[in-house]
């Protein structure tokens, strides 16, 4: 899916972009609410996302269109709300090393090789 924007590209970009915010909202639940394993949850669940970007569009686009909607909702459920307060606690290291978590993925999906083409020579049976 490489080339030219089309409905389809579009369409699929959209698509990760609210998946990486659904991914992001449910991660900064999980981080907080059980630490330790949470972290490798949400880490492990924003892998699959920005894996999945990458494989639907077969460049780097994808992974950051899902990395553009994690982050939205990551900087959206930090906001303290009118009352002064916030959503969760803030005060743990936890949602630092999310954040730095899922920006260490998300370069890792983006900047990672697309599976070898095999040329015709290699193709052909030996005989």
């Amino acid at each position: 899916m490489t080339g030219t924007l089309t409905v389809g590209r579009i369409a699929a970009l959209v698509g990760l972009l609210v998946a990486g915010a659904v991914t992001g909202a449910a991660g900064w639940l999980v981080v907080d609410l059980w630490f330790p394993g949470g972290l490798l949850l949400a880490l492990l669940a924003l892998f699959g996302v920005f894996l999945a970007g990458r494989l639907v569009t077969g460049s780097g686009i994808g992974v950051g269109a899902a990395a553009a909607g994690w982050f939205l909702a990551y900087v959206m459920l930090s906001l303290p709300r009118p009352e002064g307060d916030f959503l969760l606690g803030s005060s743990g290291m936890g949602l630092y090393a999310y954040l730095l978590g899922g920006v260490v993925v998300s370069v890792i999906c983006a900047t990672m090789k697309g599976a070898p083409h095999r040329s015709d020579s290699a193709a052909r049976p030996r005989g």
